[in-house]
C-alpha cells in the first residue's frame, strides 16, 4: 500500500523526467493531421466529381471517420481512462436520439394532408 509521501515522490520523479508522454508523439499528430487533411480534400472533391447516388453516404462516412480520429486522439480518449469515453458517447447517443426525435415530430407536423 502506497503512502501520499511515496505517491508525491513518484509526482516529482515524473514531472523532472519531463518525458511523460499523454497519448502520441509530435510525428504521429501531424501523421493524423496529414490523414485529417486528405479526408477534407476528399469531402470537398464531392462537390467538384459527381458521386451520383453515393453522395451523401460518402459524406456521412467520411464526417464519422474524422469524427473518431478527432475525438481518438485530439480529446485524448483513446488514452485516459475508458470511463470518459463511456461518458462522451453516451451523451453523444443521447444528444443524437433527441435530434432524431426532433426531426421525426418536424416531418409528422408537416405532412400534407
Amino acid at each position: 500500500m502506497s503512502t501520499a509521501s511515496d505517491q508525491s515522490a513518484n509526482t516529482e520523479i515524473i514531472a523532472a523526467d519531463g518525458e511523460e508522454h499523454h497519448g502520441v508523439s509530435d510525428k504521429q499528430y501531424i501523421v493524423i493531421a496529414l490523414i485529417l487533411a486528405a479526408l477534407t480534400a476528399i469531402e470537398v472533391s464531392t462537390y467538384y466529381v459527381d458521386f451520383g447516388p453515393l453522395f451523401m453516404p460518402t459524406l456521412f462516412v467520411l464526417m464519422a471517420v474524422k469524427f473518431v480520429v478527432v475525438v481518438s486522439y485530439f480529446m485524448h480518449l483513446k488514452f485516459d481512462n475508458k470511463l470518459f469515453s463511456y461518458l462522451f458517447y453516451t451523451g453523444l447517443i443521447l444528444a443524437l436520439t433527441v435530434y432524431v426525435g426532433a426531426l421525426s415530430t418536424f416531418k409528422f407536423f408537416l405532412q400534407k394532408g
